[in-house]
């Protein structure tokens, strides 16, 4: 049986975030909406809000640039700092021993979603 879909939690077709990919998100409304990224390791998908423990602001200088040169890390652009896509860790760089704040995702009929209990207003504004 077919689960519904809310339209309005779906990121991203699973189909268009290639194995070692990685794409930014933008959810919610209004003027400071949810900024995120997603990468995808294999069969597994793993979301984060798009902002630099060390320094606050978001991971990509150069937008949908978050990953190192040879794609095995999430890179903060501005500092350096480079995160295991995985876990979201910082293992090298200003913020080492920090991490990104994952977003709950869910994989439904082929779509990458946010999870139901997701916040994404308090996830925006770091209120969690």
């Amino acid at each position: 049986m077919k689960q519904e879909i809310d339209i309005a939690r779906v990121l991203c077709a699973l189909e268009d975030l290639p194995d070692g990919g990685c794409r930014g998100f933008t959810a919610g409304e209004g003027d400071w909406p949810l900024r995120g990224l997603l990468v995808r390791v294999g069969d597994e998908v793993r979301g984060y809000v798009n902002r630099c423990p060390h320094a606050g602001h978001p991971l990509d200088l150069l937008p949908g640039r978050f990953l190192s040169p040879d794609g095995a890390l999430i890179l903060c652009s501005s500092h350096g700092a480079l995160f295991d896509k995985l876990t979201g860790s910082c293992i090298a760089g200003p913020c080492a021993g920090r991490s990104l704040r994952a977003v709950p995702l869910r994989i439904v009929d082929g779509y990458v979603m946010l999870a139901d209990d997701v916040d994404v207003t308090a996830l925006a504004e770091d209120r969690l």
